[in-house]
This record gives structure tokens, sequence and C-alpha cells, in this order.
């Protein structure tokens, strides 16, 4: 008869087999159900990064935001405004199909996350091997600080910054536990693996319906844009540990933001619970001299599904503030 500490090992080996199997499988099953919508750019060093681009006239690119992937933005808002620009929505390094920034990143013992600045520098180098010119730089939440850092490093190469709802400045207090003990040694070679193997469809919706109120989710959102896709377990790993890491780096950023020279729109709502307007985008407007803050109100943390025109309209203001010139076509109406 086997003793305990047997049969102790035994169940340990099967929950950690099926857990790996159900990590396997989701990841299988996003590279079926939503792979790369568009280009896996190559850089010099060999990593990639994913890039959709659609449209003409002057350059955007759009930055997602945390738990996000190049979808948030092609379910409706790039076929919004692809008549006006030429627009390229870019998976962030660590994120949707794009590779990390630098080895070691994805590694199960690393608690460390790509900063800001990293990203941005290696989205701008795929940006120049695609042809791309000083671009409008739009950021959403986490994509902001994404945003800024390219400004802020490259500032001759950039048109504008437009910031939605934007993660910009150091926040008071800490995160939330899970993230802290995802992103932390013991806890990102643990937990991101049971995360990606058995977090129910219904756990998934709710964090999807969270992360919009208090405005409600447009019809078919989930569905484009591939909750498996964020689940997978690199993503979770890579998501968890830029989020956690990205605090001391904004205290950073947040030195240098009067220096910004270019055109800065900055849209945020004020019903946003998730990354609140007077802790980040109120501050960041009195630092930036060239910013102007539109408040939306009664809006939550997602305006580019919420509110579009706004946002469309916060994208033409930088675009002429920054003297480009384009065609104009007509904001479709917003379908919802």
């Amino acid at each position: 008869m086997p003793s305990a500490a047997s049969l102790i090992v035994a169940l340990t080996l099967a929950a950690g087999g099926a857990t790996a199997a159900g990590a396997h499988r989701r990841a299988a099953r996003a590279a079926i159900t939503h792979p790369p919508e568009g280009r896996l750019i190559a850089l010099p060093d060999g990593r990639r990064v994913h890039a959709v681009t659609r449209g003409s006239g002057p350059d955007l690119v759009l930055i997602h935001g945390a738990s996000g992937s190049s979808r948030d933005w092609t379910f409706r808002f790039v076929g919004m405004i692809e008549g006006r620009y030429r627009v390229t929505a870019f998976d962030r390094p660590g994120m949707g199909w794009s590779d990390q920034p630098r080895p070691g990143l994805d590694h199960p013992f690393c608690n460390e996350g790509a900063s800001p600045a990293e990203q941005a520098a290696m989205l701008r180098e795929a940006a120049r091997l695609i042809g791309l010119q000083r671009p409008i730089l739009l950021g959403h939440s986490y994509g902001a600080s994404v945003a800024l850092a390219w400004a802020l490093d490259d500032p001759q190469g950039t048109a504008a910054v437009v910031d939605v709802a934007g993660a910009t400045m150091p926040w008071p207090g800490r995160l939330g536990r899970l993230y802290r003990l995802n992103a932390s040694r013991l806890g990102g070679l643990l937990l991101p693996p049971l995360l990606a193997a058995f977090v129910p469809p219904a756990l998934v919706h709710r964090a999807i319906a969270a992360t919009f109120a208090p405005d409600p989710v447009p019809p078919g959102y989930a569905a484009h844009f591939g909750p498996d896709l964020t689940l997978r377990l690199r993503s979770l790993r890579s998501n968890a540990r830029q989020v956690a890491s990205l605090r001391p780096h904004l205290v950073a950023m947040a030195a240098r933001y009067p220096a910004i020279t270019v055109p800065v729109e900055i849209i945020h709502g004020d019903a946003d619970p998730t990354v609140p307007l007077e802790v980040h985008s109120r501050p960041l407007c009195r630092l930036i001299p060239t910013a102007r803050l539109t408040v939306l109100p009664g809006i939550g943390h997602m305006p580019h599904h919420s509110a579009p025109a706004a946002v469309i309209a916060a994208i033409d203001r930088a675009r002429d503030r920054a003297g480009l010139r384009t065609r104009i076509a007509p904001v479709p109406a917003d379908p919802t």
C-alpha cells in the first residue's frame, strides 16, 4: 500500500500536469481563434513586434493598456478613423503577439517588468522599419505611459501625444494583492499557470464588465478581444510584472514631464474607477506646459469605446496643433 508521502507526491504531480495541460490548451486555442491580425515585424536583433496598419493620412500609433492587445483597437476604433489617418495598432512588448524587449523577462522566476521606456524603444524601432513618419502617439491606460516615454526620448520624431484615461502619475497606496502576488518570484511561478489553466469564462466576463463600468460592454467585444490571449501564461506574467513595476518608472518620468514640448491632448472620464482622473490626468496636465485636458462627464475607463467621437476629436486637435495635414473624412456615427 502506498505511503501518505507517496500519495501526496503523486497528487501534486497530477495537479501540476493538469495545470500545465490546461495552460497549454488555452495558449493553443488562442493561436487558432485569435491569431495575429497584422504583420510580425522582425527587428535587427531577432525580436518581433506585431502591428496592424490600416488607412491613409498622417501616421497615428495606437498603444493599448494593461491586459490587452491591438484587438482592443481593431474591434471598432480603427475602422472609425482609418479614413482620416494611417493607423498602426501595436501589441505592446510581452503582450499579444509581440516579444519581450530583452531576454529573461519571460523566465518563470523573473519578477521584473519591461519599463515604459524599453517598450517605447522597441515599438519605435518597429515603427521606423515600416516607414512611420513623426506619428501622433495615442496611449490608453498603461499605454499612455509608453506614449509619453516615447515622446520624452524622441521628441523630434513625435508629432503629438493623445492620452486616453492614462496611468501616467505615481499613485498613492499599493496595488491589489493579486497583482503583487502574481508579480513576485514565487507567486509568479505558481499563480499564472493556475489562472491560465482554470479561470472560467464567467469570471473573465465580469472582469471585462468591471473595466468598462459604469459604461456597458459593447456587444461582440469579448469575442473579438479574445480573453484567451490575455490569459496565456506568458501574457499573464508579463502584464503582472509590467503593472507591478510601473510606479517607480512614473516617479522618474514625472520629473521629466515639464520638458515635453509636443502638443498633448488628455481625455479622461470623470467616472473612471480604474485610473482615477484626479490621481492621474489632472496633475499630469499641470506638469506638461503643452497639455490640454478634456473631461468626459459620466464616462468610465474605456472612452475609445464609450465616447469614440470625443477621442477622435482629441486626435484631430492634436493633429492640427502639430501642423499635420490630412483630408477630412466625416467621423462615422458611434455604432452603439
